[in-house]
C-alpha cells in the first residue's frame, strides 16, 4: 500500500468549500493508500468523531498543527490579508512536522492538497527524494474588468493590480516556481491554466476538479418541488464582488411582474450585506427576494431539492462547491460559461451564458429566465437528465485518477 504524506490546512466533515473539500480527498484516498494527515484543527473534534464510523479509518493518521482563534477569524474574513503572513507560518512548522513524519515512516508520495490557490503550494517541495505531488490547484485566471467597471477607482484599481500580479506571481514568485519546478504530478482544475503550466514550465497537469460527488446522484423520489406557482430560485456564495449577487438581483428586477422567488443563502461583511439588501429595495424586488443568511450545508442540500433551478452568477472561482452539490441533488443550474464549473453544465442539466460583460450578462439571465418561466417543464426535463454527469463528478472516479498518478510516479 501507498504511503502519503498529505499538507491540508483546511479539513473538516460536513462542510463544503476547502474544508469538505480537504475532508473529501483524504478519506477517498485513504480508501487506496494510508495517509500520514497534516491539518489546522479548528474541527478536530468533528474529524475525529467522524473517523469512528469511517471503514478505511486505520488508513489514516491525523497531525494537528493549531493556530489561535485570532489567525482563524482573519482566515474566515477572506480580505484580511494578515492572514497570510500566518499562514506562512503555518507552513513552516508543519515542514517540521512532515520532517518528522518522515523519520519515523516510509512515505511513497509528498500531496499538497489544500489551499487550492496556487499561491499557497506550502513548503514541503523542500523535502528532497520524495516525489511530490501539487494540486488541485487554480486561481491564476485574471477577472474580465468590465465586470468592475461600475465599481470605485479604488476596486478597479484593485482588480487590474491583481490580474498583472497574478500573472506575475505564477511565472516569478519563489516559493510557486520552485514549487512548479519540483513537482512530479501536478493537479489542476481548469483548462486555462493547463495551458499556462505547460507554456511557462513545460509540464503537464491533470484537469480534475477540486470538489466532487459522494456517490451518484440522490434518487428522483427525493425531488421535492415547491408547488405554489412561483419560479424558485436559489443563490448560494459570500457576499464578495466576484460572487455578482448584483448581477442576480438586476436580472430578477427585469423580471418584475412575475411569479419568481429569488432565495438568497450566504452572508458577508455587515456593509456588504446592508449595500444589497438596500440594492434590493431600490430595485423594488423586496417581495421577490428571501434572505436565508448563513445556513448549515445540511440545509441548503434540502433546499436544493425544493428549488426549480440554482443561479449562479459567479465569474472568478475554480468549480465551487455548490455547482456538485446541486449536480447531485438534480437541482438545473444556471450560470456563465467559465472557470471549472462551466464545462460542467450542458443544457442537458442547465443553462450557461457567455461572460462578456455585466449589461449583457444581465441580458442574457433575463432571456434565460424569462424562457424557463414560460416553460418551466423543460426544468423538470432536465431532472431526468443527471446521473451520467454525476457519477463522473464522484471522489470515487477522481480518486482512481490520483492513485493512478501516485503509481505512475513511484513506478517511473
Amino acid at each position: 500500500m501507498i504511503n502519503v504524506l498529505i499538507n491540508a490546512y483546511a479539513i473538516a466533515p460536513n462542510w463544503g468549500s476547502e474544508q469538505g473539500m480537504g475532508w473529501n480527498w483524504m478519506i477517498h484516498i485513504a480508501r487506496f493508500c494510508k495517509v500520514f494527515v497534516i491539518t489546522e484543527g479548528e474541527w478536530k473534534s468533528e474529524i475525529e468523531d467522524a473517523l469512528k464510523d469511517l471503514p478505511q479509518r486505520e488508513n489514516i493518521k491525523m497531525y494537528y498543527n493549531p493556530v489561535s482563534s485570532e489567525v482563524r477569524k482573519m482566515c474566515w474574513n477572506q480580505g484580511d490579508y494578515r492572514f497570510y503572513i500566518h499562514y506562512a507560518k503555518w507552513q513552516e512548522k508543519t515542514l517540521e512536522i512532515a520532517k518528522s513524519i518522515i523519520s519515523e515512516n516510509k512515505i511513497d508520495i509528498i500531496h499538497q492538497l489544500n489551499m487550492v490557490g496556487f499561491r499557497e503550494p506550502g513548503l514541503l517541495w523542500e523535502i528532497k527524494d520524495i516525489p511530490y505531488v501539487w494540486g488541485p490547484f487554480s486561481g491564476c485566471m485574471p477577472i474580465n474588468m468590465s465586470f468592475v467597471k461600475d465599481e470605485g477607482l479604488m476596486v478597479k484599481c484593485r482588480y487590474f493590480i491583481k490580474n498583472h500580479v497574478n500573472k506575475y506571481q505564477f511565472c516569478h514568485m519563489n516559493k510557486v516556481k520552485k514549487a512548479f519546478e519540483r513537482a512530479d504530478g501536478l493537479i489542476t482544475t481548469d483548462a486555462n491554466i493547463k495551458q499556462m503550466v505547460k507554456k511557462y514550465y513545460h509540464k503537464d497537469a491533470l484537469i480534475i476538479s477540486e470538489t466532487g460527488l459522494q456517490g451518484g446522484c440522490v434518487p428522483l423520489s427525493k425531488v421535492n418541488k415547491r408547488d405554489d406557482g412561483y419560479l424558485n430560485l436559489l443563490w448560494v456564495g459570500r457576499f464578495i464582488k466576484t460572487k455578482k449577487l448584483d448581477i442576480a438581483l438586476q436580472t430578477i428586477s427585469n423580471l418584475k411582474g412575475k411569479k419568481i422567488h429569488l432565495y438568497v443563502v450566504g452572508f458577508g461583511s455587515e456593509k456588504e450585506e446592508y449595500l444589497y439588501k438596500k440594492m434590493s429595495s431600490d430595485l423594488g424586488i423586496d417581495k421577490m427576494v428571501i434572505w436565508m443568511g448563513k445556513i448549515e450545508n445540511a440545509k441548503v442540500k434540502e433546499l436544493m431539492l425544493q428549488m426549480d433551478a440554482l443561479f449562479f452568477t459567479s465569474i472568478l472561482e475554480a468549480t465551487s462547491t455548490v455547482v456538485p452539490e446541486a449536480i447531485q441533488h438534480r437541482l438545473p443550474i444556471i450560470c456563465h460559461d467559465c472557470c471549472g464549473f462551466g464545462p460542467l453544465v450542458s443544457n442537458k442539466i442547465g443553462r450557461k451564458i457567455p461572460l462578456e460583460n455585466p449589461t449583457k450578462s444581465v441580458s442574457n439571465f433575463t432571456n434565460v429566465l424569462s424562457d424557463l418561466y414560460d416553460n418551466k417543464q423543460s426544468l423538470y426535463d432536465m431532472i431526468q437528465n443527471f446521473d451520467e454527469v454525476a457519477n463522473e463528478l464522484t471522489y470515487e472516479n477522481k480518486i482512481e485518477r490520483i492513485v493512478d498518478l501516485y503509481n505512475q510516479i513511484i513506478k517511473n
